[in-house]
């Protein structure tokens, strides 16, 4: 179990079954969260574990990662090496799940793509707009049909993207120059006046959220930033849960905790001795 959490490459929470998952380099566990309070996805159910589960059996390499919408998870990467592939790359494309991780149905661009990114937004006629980081291309790509099909957007380094759901056309991106705004569906980008450098980030009701590179955990405030809190060490992975409290997961080399106070106090999920 511990060589999985030594890359997490994303967190996320479902609202609809009140699970919650860790994208690794061997594939996406089911997180144990029955020590948070109901204030935790607003009390929905909980799975009855103590430990982390690995899903489906699968070692997949599961580099991008995202709770597409309630129910439904998309991620991508690359296959589980025990798993027969005939794929012309090693790249999952864009895959789907709605069992929970469970099983995976390809969407699009298998053999060709490896998103080390993803996020999603619904639109308003229900479809998903998807925002990928193709790491191969070192580009975005948006796909406005919950994943079929695709287009080019900006040619930029990043690190983290995060999409606004109020917003759909907004995008933000953290690089190493900073933070950067797109205000058309990541086609072209400008840097966010006033945002501290930030390795992660991720929209909360209200404004934004994110962690420098010594984990130092920042929340906006209308224009404002003010760092919050921290975890002592550099992030892996991040996400804001909401509910009706503002948790917040964070993965580091300790492992994963929850937080309720944008990084004040910190609640331990999954342990790793140091």
């Amino acid at each position: 179990m511990a060589t999985a959490f030594e890359h997490v490459h994303g967190l996320g929470a479902d609202p609809l079954t009140g699970d919650t998952y860790a994208a690794t380099h061997q594939g996406v566990w089911l997180i144990p969260t029955g020590v948070l309070p109901d204030t935790y996805l607003a009390g929905a159910p909980r799975a009855d574990t103590t430990q982390p589960v690995q899903l489906g059996g699968l070692a997949q390499d599961t580099m991008g990662f995202t709770v597409a919408a309630p129910g439904q998870l998309m991620a991508s990467g690359h296959p589980d090496p025990a798993e027969p592939s005939d794929l012309a790359l090693p790249n999952l494309g864009l895959i789907s799940s709605t069992d929970g991780a469970s099983s995976w149905s390809p969407l699009s661009l298998a053999g060709k793509t490896d998103f080390h990114d993803l996020d999603a937004v619904p639109l308003d006629d229900g479809t998903l707009r998807v925002y990928g980081y193709d790491a191969g291309a070192g580009g975005i790509s948006v796909s406005d049909d919950s994943g079929l099909t695709w287009s080019a957007g900006a040619q930029l380094a990043l690190r983290d993207l995060s999409a606004d759901p109020s917003q759909v056309d907004r995008l933000y991106a953290t690089t190493a120059s900073g933070v950067l705004v797109s205000a058309d569906a990541g086609r072209t980008f400008t840097a966010l006046a006033g945002a501290p450098a930030l390795l992660l980030l991720d929209s909360a009701a209200g404004g934004l959220v994110g962690l420098d590179p010594n984990g130092g955990v920042w929340r906006q405030d209308g224009q404002t930033w003010a760092q919050t809190g921290t975890t002592g060490r550099t992030p892996e992975a991040f996400t804001v849960v909401g509910g009706s409290a503002p948790w917040i997961l964070v993965a580091d080399a300790t492992g994963i905790a929850a937080s309720s106070d944008f990084g004040n106090t910190w609640t331990a999920l999954v342990s790793l001795s140091s």
